[in-house]
């Protein structure tokens, strides 16, 4: 005969019993991360955009397995050619040519993401209000409202970003007015957080080209990184880097060579403006070629998750007449 204490125990028994088995459950059959539930939303498409261009952009899908590399062609004085084909092409990804060529096509109406990082060290003081309007100038004409974005960051000793990313061009140019010279330089370190905790870290759901404009002397006495580790970070971020000289001795320093060699380095270009109404020039042929290059997706041969660099080539079939300017490798992903 059962007392009331005993079926007592019994039930609490059974009560916890099932719990268990009830968290068991629970933590095999945990939901999906909030990634994958997410919807994405589609950008509007940009001023004078037919929809066949839409279209071509929405083929051009962001791959785990792939890489994507935005260039440049230009002729032997300079122009842009904008009218060339995947065969007039060859890549070499690592010193092997690709598995497979997934896409290629003129890249003018992707959207763009720009980084704007502005030298407001002591060194620049004097031509800091003419370098503050160009720059501002520049993002009026570059960034398309409701497709394009940039961001604005001053740097002496540290970065500082006086804007977020936006498409609003009228809060784009008060960050640059917000702008104040002063202090030291930590030009390396304002690449490397530029391209590390904005380029890397915004949402990218749609194939998108990364810049970033650099105006700067190219002097720096403060960075906790080296020049070599920013550029890392920069082609990690597959960011193209154009550089803007401040110099303007009529002589290249050795922070011009610095600015040549980041520029080459993630396949963009540096400008020496020795006069300074030369400097709206160089960010009017800066937004020229953003609307004037080309992108390519592959599959690389033996691509290992290894974390590796590997060097990239692309070369005109005429090298003769076109010259490619493209960054220089990339970095396999680890996973």
């Amino acid at each position: 005969m059962q007392t009331p204490a005993t079926t007592r125990s019994r039930k609490a028994a059974c009560a916890v019993l099932l719990l268990l088995t009830t968290l068991g459950t629970a933590q095999t059959t945990s939901p999906a991360p909030p990634e994958a539930n997410a919807a994405t939303t589609p950008q509007s498409q940009p001023p004078g955009q037919s929809a066949s261009s839409a279209d071509e952009v929405a083929r051009f899908k962001i791959g785990t397995n792939e890489v994507n590399v935005v260039f440049t062609v230009t002729d032997k004085h300079g122009r842009h050619i904008t009218d060339l084909k995947q065969n007039d092409f060859h890549v070499i990804d690592d010193n092997k040519p690709p598995e497979e060529v997934r896409s290629f096509h003129a890249e003018t109406n992707l959207p763009l993401q720009v980084g704007l990082l502005i030298d407001a060290s002591n060194s620049v003081r004097d031509r800091f209000k003419f370098e503050q309007e160009s720059a501002i100038e520049f993002l009026n004409q570059t960034v398309r409202r409701k497709y394009d974005k940039a961001f604005v960051i001053g740097f002496d000793a540290t970065p500082e970003v006086t804007q977020d990313f936006t498409d609003n061009t009228e809060a784009l140019a008060r960050g640059v007015r917000d702008l104040r010279p002063g202090g030291g330089t930590a030009l390396y370190d304002a690449i490397y957080y530029a391209c590390r905790e904005r380029l890397l870290k915004s949402p990218q759901n749609t194939p998108s080209r990364r810049a970033i404009i650099l105006l700067s002397d190219g002097e720096d006495n403060l960075s906790h990184v080296s020049r070599e580790e920013s550029i890392e970070m920069a082609q990690r971020a597959e960011a193209i880097v154009y550089t803007i000289s401040t110099n303007v001795s009529g002589t290249k320093g050795k922070g011009d060579k610095v600015l040549e060699r980041i520029a080459e380095a993630t396949g963009g270009r540096a400008f020496f403006p020795f006069q300074i109404r030369d400097v709206a020039n160089a960010f009017s042929e800066i937004q020229n070629e953003l609307r004037s290059q080309y992108a390519i997706s592959y599959k690389p041969a033996d691509l290992r998750k290894d974390g590796h660099y590997r060097t990239i080539e692309i070369v005109a079939n005429d090298r003769k007449n076109f010259r490619v300017r493209a960054r220089r490798g990339w970095y396999s992903p680890t996973q």
